[in-house]
């Protein structure tokens, strides 16, 4: 009677943990330069937000969040198994964020995201006052 509480403990944790490090990420369709002719058009680019956090492409940094980091703290940042980060940008700078993303903290494993992506959503984040 006793292993019931304890395999039901085990899947919980395992389904917690599995739920903050997919490997299923999607990485945005790489830019392919598009071939010109006089009579074409350039299509409108959307340029990245700048602001206080710095130069940053918000709708990519959303999705990298929904596809990495959404099932530990929400499709809307509202927290689950992690914390919070509605408001994370009124307590941690986008350094600070960054030092997180790349080092992990708690139980937080570390270098979920990497690189340009894990700058871009550390950016992202630290506007979120």
């Amino acid at each position: 009677m006793k292993r019931i509480p304890l395999v039901l403990t085990a899947a919980v944790l395992a389904f917690s943990l599995s739920a903050c490090g997919t490997s299923k990420q999607t990485q945005p369709p790489a830019q392919q330069p598009a071939t010109e002719t006089p009579s074409a058009e350039k299509p409108a680019t959307e340029t990245p937000s700048t602001t206080p956090s710095g130069s940053y492409d918000a709708a990519t940094a959303e999705t990298m969040f929904k596809n990495t980091c959404a099932g530990c703290h929400g499709q809307t940042l509202e927290g689950a198994v992690g914390p919070n980060l509605q408001k994370i940008g009124s307590q941690l700078n986008k350094e600070q964020i960054l030092g997180i993303l790349e080092k992990g903290k708690g139980s937080m494993p570390p270098g979920l995201v990497k690189g340009k992506d894990a700058e871009n959503i550390a950016a992202w984040l630290a506007d979120k006052k």
